[in-house]
């Protein structure tokens, strides 16, 4: 058995997790592109590193992580070699790519006195990012066991995730509209500081 397997079980583990602790909750979160009731439901209870939450990061860590290994190794022949090697190295910069994130956006929040503001945007956005973690993950499965993985397929599947997540972001935006509009110009800076310029810092260190 490779190691991406068992990177693909562990997932699979860690789903089967979440979904025990909290099946309707699981459910409604899978049903989040054509229904907000996810967050009508289960938007009072914000904390963002429960259980639940922590394992479905967890997944998307893991499989983002896959996916990128995947890209990396076909668009970068010179990779093919390190393996396992270079998929830990990706998971410790996604890892800390988020973590800092979070901490920066933290910090922001406080020194502009919005933090329970963003704490709304960052488990809406965190939901979503979740969501697509799994939906990954079940790409990156039939890309190990059953679609050749090819340039032209890991491009078109790029565009639809970037529309998918222009699109998350744009009902994130809507769900906090009010909030938006009355901080634009500090909404203006945080989008170019800690939405736009991570990803850009993120793919520099790992190519």
């Amino acid at each position: 058995m490779d190691w991406i397997t068992l990177v693909v079980i562990l997932c699979l583990i860690l789903l089967t997790a979440a979904k025990l602790i909290n099946s309707n909750r699981f459910n409604e979160l899978l049903l989040l592109p054509i229904s907000n009731k996810y967050f009508l439901v289960h938007g009072k209870n914000r904390t963002i590193f429960s259980t639940f939450n922590v394992l479905l990061l967890l997944v998307q860590i893991l499989s983002v992580s896959i996916f990128l290994y995947f890209l990396i190794t076909v668009f970068f022949n010179e990779f093919k070699t390190q393996g396992v090697l270079l998929y830990l190295q990706i998971v410790s910069y996604y890892t800390l790519f988020l973590g800092v994130k979070f901490y920066i956006e933290k910090i922001i929040a406080n020194l502009f006195s919005f933090d329970e503001y963003l704490e709304i945007y960052l488990y809406h956005k965190l939901s979503y990012r979740n969501l697509m973690g799994i939906f990954l993950l079940g790409i990156n499965i039939l890309f190990l066991y059953t679609l050749p993985q090819s340039p032209l397929l890991l491009l078109i599947l790029i565009l639809i995730l970037l529309l998918v997540n222009l699109l998350s972001l744009f009902y994130t935006y809507r769900t906090n509209e009010k909030f938006i509009i009355a901080r634009f110009f500090y909404f203006i800076l945080y989008l170019c500081a800690l939405e736009i310029s991570p990803y850009l810092i993120l793919y520099k260190a790992i190519v």
